[in-house]
């Protein structure tokens, strides 16, 4: 991918509204100088997240994250740093301009563009075919009787694949080729005829909505494909494992609500929409993979599992549970009868969601009702609880084993693995913590770059540190974690209230420290000079503005 010009990532900076940026996240209200709100990493009641609306960086003193406007945007969009500041230049209208890039490289972003390009265009005949031509009847049928709308149809972009070489040939005659066409997964190779006949079409997009391949359902008895349903086969573009059905629609709810509903077939994604519940996604029709938690956790750590209640549905739970709270997932289970899947009632769902399970109650009910052997099922059983962190949960599993085991299951202490603290200044030694209090008191008080410029970077004994002293010295740019480094800084000046003598007494004590060290190490002829600047600095006292 080409490199992003240096003066683009300037001019989108300075152009972007960071508030209005962070307010489509969480609600702000302006204190002082600066704005707070509940912060959109985590749940929390109270606010505890600050945002510098001149500088565009933010801090949650609750969880402990930070950055600037272009991490904010990484995070919460789901993007690498090239994406994210394509999507701050498209929403406020700031041309982005390229380095010179290989013609390697440019010959693989043309590839992926060209693509998409035809992915695209595939789509919308599909679409067209679907409703817009008499062949598209039976597959309308199909859809009312599932109870689809076609509006929520036409959002989710529907299409119909007719038999032979139709969507070939068009693609064809606006210059795609052959080889075009079979990378992206939409002819058989040595064939010309199209990958799909005959079947109804899922457009299966990335988070941003760029279409990646198809799943098509069967639609007839004489179909010579078996499976009722068929994915693009793997390809440059679509990797099955990597893809979650409905995500680019959800992804801004899933943020606001701070979870997700993962089920498993791509209706029960547009029925559950169509009733009014937004937060969904399908996992393709297959227990959740490590790469779409990825995905998942870019924007919750709350999980409901919502698949089919029949062996292969309840398997398909219990793998992507296990794997999601490897990972730190929150997660429940909506356990559904057999037979019954979320689009069969969507009016009803809420209700069920209400009424979900949580991961260990789950678990420890279904291996009860799957032991045969009880002595067997109560060790896996006790287990399951010893491994697990107290809490509400642990404890109404730990009841349930008792009454449906009939044996007293006596537990361990609990597991403290996952109680991990957010990150803290009480946690750096006093040396580190000198240098951040200097470094946030001259952010608080920028009257003193001055004097923070007379102390050079030896005095700064943490890299980070000497990056920050040369960004508000000398506006030198800043890596990422350096940047986020100065957004916890920037909140903390403010929030611990350095007045300006502590924060120039601050920077005295760094250049004594310095010196001491420079004594113990010192020639003889050279103490002398030392300790008479020591002295002069420790009797010195920097006067008030």
């Amino acid at each position: 991918m080409a490199r992003i010009k240096d003066s683009s990532v300037e001019a989108v900076k300075a152009a972007a509204d960071f508030v209005d940026v962070v307010s489509a996240r969480t609600q702000l209200r302006k204190s002082g100088a600066r704005y707070s709100g509940r912060c959109p990493f985590h749940d929390e009641r109270t606010p505890s997240f600050s945002v510098n609306a001149v500088d565009k960086l933010y801090y949650c003193f609750g969880c402990g994250v930070k950055g600037d406007l272009i991490t904010f945007v990484r995070e919460t969009e789901g993007l690498d740093f090239v994406g994210a500041v394509e999507w701050l230049g498209e929403r406020f209208r700031v041309p982005i301009e390229y380095e010179e890039s290989s013609p390697e490289q440019d010959a693989r972003r043309k590839r992926r563009e060209r693509l998409l390009a035809v992915l695209e265009q595939a789509t919308t005949y599909y679409e067209r075919t679907l409703w817009e031509t008499e062949a598209g009847g039976m597959a309308r049928d199909y859809l009312k009787g599932r109870g689809l709308g076609e509006e929520a149809c036409r959002a989710f972009r529907l299409g119909l694949a007719l038999g032979g070489n139709a969507l070939a040939r068009k693609a064809l005659a606006k210059g795609f080729t052959q080889e075009e066409l079979r990378a992206a997964g939409l002819q058989r190779q040595g064939r010309n005829d199209d990958y799909f006949q005959r079947r109804l079409l899922f457009p299966l997009a990335d988070r941003q909505g760029r279409i990646l391949g198809f799943q098509a359902r069967k639609l007839y008895d004489d179909d010579p494909l078996k499976a009722k349903y068929v994915n693009t086969p793997e390809s440059e573009l679509f990797h099955k494992g990597a893809v979650l059905y409905g995500l680019d629609k959800a992804r801004a709810s899933i943020a606001r609500d701070d979870r997700a509903c993962v089920v498993e077939g791509n209706t029960d994604v547009i029925a559950l929409r169509q009733a009014g519940y937004e937060p969904v996604v399908a996992s393709m029709g297959t227990a959740l993979t490590d790469a779409q938690l990825k995905e998942l956790g870019r924007l919750t750590k709350r999980l409901w599992l919502a698949f089919d209640g029949d062996a292969a549905g309840e398997t398909a739970t219990l793998r992507g549970m296990e794997l999601a709270t490897k990972q730190g997932f929150d997660v429940k289970v909506v356990a559904l009868p057999a037979g019954v899947d979320p689009a069969d009632d969507p009016a009803e769902f809420q209700t069920r969601l209400a009424d979900a399970e949580a991961y260990l109650f789950y678990r420890v009910r279904i291996e009860i009702e799957r032991g045969e052997d009880r002595e067997a099922t109560f060790r896996t059983v006790k287990a399951l609880l010893d491994d697990a962190p107290d809490s509400p949960e642990r404890q109404d599993a730990w009841r349930l084993a008792n009454d449906r085991l009939g044996m007293t299951v006596q537990l361990r202490g609990a597991s403290t693995a996952r109680a991990a603290a957010p990150p803290s200044q009480r946690a750096l030694d006093a040396s580190a913590r000198l240098e951040r209090n200097a470094l946030a008191g001259v952010l608080a008080h920028p009257d003193l770059k001055p004097v923070l410029a007379e102390i050079t970077t030896e005095h700064f004994y943490t890299p980070v540190h000497r990056l920050l002293r040369a960004y508000i010295v000398d506006a030198t740019p800043l890596d990422a974690e350096a940047s986020a480094l100065l957004a916890e800084l920037d909140a903390w000046a403010v929030a611990d209230g350095i007045d300006r003598a502590t924060a120039a007494e601050l920077l005295i004590r760094l250049r004594e420290r310095e010196l001491k060290r420079q004594l113990k190490g010192a020639d003889p002829d050279k103490i002398k000079e030392l300790q008479e600047t020591l002295t002069r600095l420790v009797e010195h006292a920097v006067r008030p503005a």
